[in-house]
């Protein structure tokens, strides 16, 4: 049995290797939550609805979020509204008293729905109206993310958990203030200079137990950012010791100083990393070995295998699998 780490869309194009190879079966799957936010009343888990979708058959395989073919109703609608009554478009917070009132999950990351800066297609929304319900009827993140495995048909083999229950919230740190991650990256684009990355929350959040049963197995950390997608779950509690004492195969979402996709070279220069393979390696103190593009030529101190890892479909997504396989065969010695 593995256990994956994903956020972004990395790990997730792995995972759909994964299935390929017929390798899911008694797989857990730990998505990160730092990127969560609460948009318009509603707790949206961007990395853990699309593990949710790919393994639910519902992902929209072109953006590698939300669901296939869904409609913007909605969305459109509160658009209109917010231009109709001239709002300015574009992210809004909640007022810093209204970050930490009601429900703890939703803090440090609340957004109004005038002005919604996110694309929430109808069906997505309504996974996301499913999970909110369930946490105010006094279930945990754990347990909702359970509830709606169910519901979308996720294979029984393969378990998706949430890195904590706790809220830990990304915040990017730009010359112009904080901004949660994502409206660094959706709202803005991506484009402020980024000064520091901060997981807040992170100190005080635990992971669960079910989570610290799944770092008991050999662990594939997907070519996920280091930073933003990888990072909220090593700033939590136990989880950087747990990594340390399991077998863990990395692999690296950049090809020596090239990175595949995402603003993961900006947020690595700015929390003291070097923006390439190497970087990631130094980030990643506890992995045991990598799993590189066969044009890096990076020299690590730990055990390498090199395959073609860039994954534009399902077969190119299992051979980086099975690169993973031989790799955890080696570390497994």
């Amino acid at each position: 049995m593995v256990t994956f780490l994903s956020g972004g869309t990395g790990t997730p194009k792995l995972l759909a290797g994964v299935r390929r190879a017929g390798a899911l079966d008694g797989a857990t799957v730990v998505g990160n939550t730092g990127d969560d936010v609460e948009l318009g009343g509603l707790l949206v888990c961007p990395d853990v609805d699309t593990v949710l979708f790919l393994l639910g058959g519902e992902l929209d395989r072109e953006t590698w979020w939300g669901i296939a073919e869904d409609t913007d109703g909605t969305h459109a609608e509160l658009l209109a509204l917010s231009a109709a009554a001239g709002e300015e478009p574009g992210p809004r917070y909640l007022d810093d008293d209204r970050q930490t009132e009601g429900r703890d999950l939703a803090r440090w990351r609340r957004f109004s729905a005038v002005g919604e800066f996110m694309f929430i297609g109808d069906r997505d929304r309504a996974v996301h109206l499913a999970r909110t319900s369930l946490l105010d009827s006094g279930r945990t993140l754990t347990e909702a993310t359970a509830w709606l495995a169910d519901a979308l048909g996720v294979d029984s083999g393969v378990t998706v958990l949430p890195m904590s229950d706790d809220p830990v919230a990304s915040i990017v740190h730009t010359p112009g203030g904080p901004l949660h991650f994502q409206e660094f990256w959706v709202g803005r684009g991506g484009e402020p200079a980024v000064e520091d990355v901060e997981f807040r929350g992170a100190a005080t959040a635990k992971p669960t137990p079910s989570v610290l049963e799944a770092l008991d197995e050999p662990v594939v950390v997907g070519p996920s950012n280091p930073v933003t997608s990888i990072g909220p779950m090593l700033a939590t509690p136990g989880v950087r010791e747990a990594l340390e004492s399991t077998p863990v195969v990395a692999v690296s979402p950049f090809v020596e100083d090239a990175v595949f996709s995402g603003p993961a070279d900006a947020l690595m220069a700015a929390v003291g990393y070097e923006a390439s393979t190497a970087g990631v390696a130094a980030a990643y103190p506890f992995a045991d070995a990598f799993v590189l593009d066969e044009a890096d030529g990076t020299d690590l101190d730990r055990p390498v295998v090199r395959t073609d890892t860039r994954m534009d479909d399902d077969a190119a997504a299992e051979r980086v699998y099975r690169a993973c396989e031989e790799a955890l065969a080696v570390v497994a010695r």
